[in-house]
């Protein structure tokens, strides 16, 4: 394969550093063009003297001044800002645009790099959950590929490699259940956010962490799969795998089912993302079938875990409804992070929401701007 430039957008986040890491594994295929982070400016200060980036953006402009000092002898650009964030992703230098951004956040310039004709890894699930028709328009418009980054997403990917022209039957999309599998409500009255902080599996940032313990991580990315893989609600199933080791599977019109197994590593989906159509080596630990003699299966409970019902619901409906259940979602698990509200009380926020802002069957992007907004302060009032 030729050498790809990649901008990163969240490098000092949990996808962006283990990207840089694969990057580094092949520095022989990959350079790294942009770097971007939100508050980090340590971080993002060691990565771009480590890689030497054409340039970096820290979101937060209050930091540009000590990024900038940093790196005023590296010849590296410094920008700071939303809009520069945007518009960084346009550069002709750019070959590949991994988006990591945690959250809303990610839209706008993926939205940039989709017009700007940039290949797209996308880790950021949010923007298909909060604009996926836009996005996937878009997409066609400019004839740009969209790599899925979620290992769950990875897997039904790589399983329809030499099957694109096969109809798919179903997809299961796993989840590992989270540290609160089993539990029903009145267990889960007290939890503290030290004790959703700790997933069994997977190791990940704050904010997807918790998202996984409430199942709306698994909620959004059923909103996500519909647009990556153009599917029905009914088409999309979500099945509990505690081990994690199958990371989804596809069913044919002939019954026949593929799944993509490992251990759970997401450097595996990132660089078959970076990388793709090719498979490059990897110094990842090799999975065992003797070290797993038993794989399990169960069905979610929609009913203690009410996010993923709530996610099929804004997904049947369509319209602005997910970017509402985004938007409260956002603030609801910044509340619980921050001893505001309790963990049950982050999808009783989302449902409020749902019910309560206005309903729109063909959003504009203003649209979408404005739901967010509305959705936001609505769910800070319910917080106070």
């Amino acid at each position: 394969m030729e050498k790809k430039r990649v901008a990163i957008l969240g490098s000092t986040g949990s996808i962006g550093t283990q990207a840089l890491d694969v990057i580094d594994e092949h520095h022989d295929k990959f350079e790294v063009e942009v770097l971007t982070s939100n508050n980090n400016a340590d971080l993002l200060i060691q990565q771009a003297l480590k890689f030497h980036p054409n340039s970096v953006v820290i979101t937060n402009e209050t930091h540009y001044k000590k990024v900038e000092e940093a790196l005023w002898e590296e010849d590296i650009k410094v920008y700071a800002g939303q809009d520069a964030l945007a518009q960084i992703v346009e550069m002709d230098s750019i070959d590949i645009v991994l988006t990591a951004l945690v959250g809303y956040s990610g839209l706008k310039p993926t939205i940039h790099a989709i017009n700007a004709k940039k290949t797209i890894a996308l880790a950021n699930k949010e923007t298909l959950v909060v604009a996926g028709e836009l996005i996937t328009k878009l997409a066609r418009e400019n004839n740009v590929h969209i790599y899925p980054v979620d290992s769950e997403h990875s897997a039904i990917f790589q399983c329809l490699a030499g099957e694109f022209q096969n109809k798919i039957e179903k997809i299961y999309l796993t989840a590992s259940g989270g540290p609160f599998r089993g539990k029903k409500k009145e267990d889960l009255l007290n939890i503290t956010k030290e004790q959703a902080l700790k997933h069994p599996n997977w190791d990940m940032g704050a904010k997807i962490t918790i998202d996984s313990a409430t199942l709306m991580n698994k909620g959004l990315e059923v909103i996500e799969a519909k647009w990556l893989f153009n599917l029905k609600p009914e088409q999309i199933d979500v099945i509990v795998h505690p081990q994690s080791i199958i990371h989804s599977l596809v069913q044919f019109e002939d019954g026949s089912m593929k799944a993509q197994m490992g251990l759970p590593d997401m450097k595996h989906p990132i660089q078959y993302a970076l990388s793709f159509p090719y498979r490059l080596p990897s110094k990842s630990p090799r999975f065992n079938f003797l070290d797993y003699p038993n794989l399990t299966f169960e069905q979610p409970d929609k009913e203690t875990f009410k996010n993923l019902a709530l996610a099929y619901q804004s997904l049947e409906k369509g319209g602005n409804l997910a970017c509402i259940l985004n938007a409260a979602n956002e603030v609801a698990v910044e509340a619980f992070l921050n001893d505001k509200i309790k963990f049950l009380d982050i999808a009783e926020i989302n449902q409020k929401c749902m019910e309560s802002i206005p309903f729109i069957q063909h959003p504009t992007y203003e649209d979408y701007v404005r739901t967010n907004d509305e959705t936001r302060v609505f769910a800070e009032s319910l917080i106070q």
